[in-house]
């Protein structure tokens, strides 16, 4: 699954900034299910054919509606810059055969310790 491009941005009145991705594929249950090794996911399966919230503390959170070909995507601003990149590998790692999740924790391993020392200085 590959992000086509944003349709929509604005900053949001927590400081985030809010990107809506329009897909090349509807997003699944599936697709948030292959997220939680990454974050906490939420599910509500009884509104429309499935609501579904993805939060990676620190970094972004990404919503949307399973069937949906566009999501929203929230990242914090102040880390915007290091952690855009990894929401494009997780979308387009999804869906390419059997996962190898090393390289993508080992990835998101060495992300979050530039984002800690951004955010924390620690």
């Amino acid at each position: 699954m590959r992000i086509l491009r944003s349709v929509r941005h604005k900053v949001c009145a927590d400081g985030s900034l809010m990107k809506e991705f329009l897909l090349d594929a509807p997003v699944s249950a599936e697709f948030f299910a292959y997220l939680q090794d990454f974050g906490e996911i939420e599910s509500l399966p009884d509104v429309g054919d499935g609501f579904y919230k993805f939060k990676k503390p620190d970094w972004f959170s990404i919503k949307g509606f399973a069937g949906d070909s566009t999501v929203e995507v929230r990242f914090k601003k102040e880390v915007m810059h290091l952690t855009v990149d990894f929401v494009y590998v997780l979308f387009a790692s999804y869906g390419k055969g059997p996962r190898d999740l090393v390289v993508l924790k080992r990835r998101e391993q060495a992300i979050g310790e530039r984002v800690r020392k951004h955010l924390y200085g620690a």
